[in-house]
């Protein structure tokens, strides 16, 4: 049988010292906001669009400064990862990983969205019962970088 792959972008947003995560509707797990990219869309871009589609929030995303300026072309933010990851024995994700920091952690989600959204410190993510541990050392990864 085939697998098929899918371009998928996740953001792992800090504000002051803690981490957002959301209870997934249908897997029933705490992941990071994210979701597929649109054809033609950025990873970047899909990552903004979630995160105001999920959360309501404007963030600034993390992107490491290690490439010389070159004006010939526009250079895209840099995940702080790319992941493979197995959805099922048929499917996987190609999953950019962004970091981002919010000004605010008031939460105003899209209609039809989930209303399942918290914010965890990192005591809290490493004992968080329902996250699969890559998205506990992702948010750890994030808070360790970008809290304040």
């Amino acid at each position: 049988m085939e697998i098929t792959r899918h371009f998928t972008a996740t953001t792992v947003i800090i504000y002051k010292d803690k981490a957002l995560l959301h209870m997934h509707k249908k897997l029933g797990i705490w992941i990071p906001v994210g979701g597929h990219i649109d054809r033609d869309e950025l990873p970047e871009d899909t990552a903004i669009r979630e995160i105001k589609e999920e959360t309501g929030l404007e963030v600034k995303l993390y992107t490491p400064d290690i490439t010389p300026a070159m004006p010939d072309v526009r250079q895209l933010f840099r995940p702080a990862h790319i992941l493979l990851e197995d959805i099922n024995q048929f499917h996987q994700h190609i999953d950019f990983i962004y970091y981002a920091t919010a000004q605010t952690d008031e939460l105003h989600p899209q209609d039809g969205e989930t209303s399942a959204l918290k914010w965890f410190t990192a005591e809290e993510i490493k004992n968080l019962d329902g996250a699969p541990e890559n998205t506990k050392v992702l948010a750890l990864e994030a808070l360790e970088l970008l809290s304040t």
